[in-house]
């Protein structure tokens, strides 16, 4: 049978082969069903995963209204010109009502549809901290074997919660504007030292300089108190409108990949991404459980808590002992 019914009910395994082919259908339904969290598509993205590891993986973060998206769009065309195929995956904060991903990133990014060498897709972030969605990294393996060479990842932008995006980019770039306080957020956020290249966007306004010579200063700072580093950070300033300073910003992207290769610090980084991936899905798969015994064990084990029969180490212990983690 065909038609869209004997499409939705394509296996997951069935769809490896075509994401390999970089078949956009199949790309997006297997990110999609990645996002939901089938248990269906884990085998299929299990295989996904060995096929992957030549990508390049940015991250974009920064304050809202700092002009991520804004850029990104510039960027995107930038790096689509040397020949290369890109891929965005945007992270946009979920709706109240829906639970699903705003979209506004992919509004502004419009001009950019009917390229096949783009792949644009936003993710609601479903509650998830730390500026990513859930599914963002198993998005991401997913373009990877699709073999797009770079791929972009757009944070929520929520200015507090942003460093795990240094978990799961080779290269980390932070953007802040003219007339945000960024200079206090950066520290608060420690955004400070998890960028590898630090953008002043909007340089066309007259207190952008103010903003370079603060960041500048407060990173000598840094390096003063942290240690000297082999990738010496830049700061460049941008004007995406006036497509000022996007191919620096492309060029110090490819440098810092550069970097990463020869200098050994690549093998390192995909060692820390590994390493988070794996806590990060071990916590998933632990609230998983807790959600399964919220109605048994939990409410037993709450009940004594507030009866002050057992406390809250003692408490946990007994529930992981209880739940027992199943292969």
């Amino acid at each position: 049978m065909k038609g869209p019914d004997a499409v939705r009910t394509v296996p997951s395994l069935d769809l490896i082969d075509r994401v390999a082919a970089a078949d956009i259908g199949a790309i997006a339904r297997m990110i999609t069903r990645a996002e939901a969290g089938q248990n269906e598509c884990r085998p299929a993205l299990a295989e996904i995963y060995k096929r992957t590891g030549r990508a390049h993986i940015v991250g974009i973060t920064g304050v809202p209204g700092s002009g991520k998206s804004t850029l990104m769009g510039k960027l995107t065309s930038s790096i689509r010109e040397t020949g290369r195929k890109v891929a965005v995956v945007a992270i946009d904060p979920s709706s109240p009502f829906s639970g699903g991903a705003i979209l506004g990133d992919r509004i502004r990014m419009s001009e950019l549809a009917g390229d096949k060498g783009i792949f644009i897709r936003s993710m609601a972030t479903r509650g998830a901290l730390g500026g990513l969605a859930r599914a963002s990294l198993d998005a991401v393996d997913v373009l990877d074997a699709a073999g797009f060479d770079v791929i972009l990842i757009e944070t929520v932008g929520v200015g507090q919660d942003e460093v795990d995006i240094v978990q799961a980019a080779h290269t980390t770039v932070v953007v802040s504007a003219p007339g945000l306080g960024d200079d206090i957020q950066a520290i608060k956020a420690g955004i400070l030292e998890i960028a590898d290249i630090h953008v002043v966007s909007k340089c066309d306004r007259p207190d952008a300089n103010r903003t370079i010579t603060d960041l500048k200063g407060m990173m000598t700072l840094g390096l003063s108190l942290s240690g000297a580093t082999n990738w010496p950070v830049p700061v460049i300033a941008t004007s995406a409108l006036k497509l000022e300073g996007v191919s620096e910003l492309l060029q110090s992207i490819d440098q810092h990949w550069a970097f990463l290769e020869t200098s050994g610090e690549l093998d390192k980084q995909k060692k820390r991404i590994a390493e988070r991936r794996m806590l990060k899905t071990a916590e998933e798969i632990l609230r998983d459980k807790f959600q399964e015994h919220r109605d048994g064990k939990v409410s037993t084990l709450v009940e004594q808590m507030i009866t002050h029969e057992t406390n809250p180490y003692a408490a946990a212990k007994d529930l992981l002992a209880e739940i027992r983690m199943e292969k």
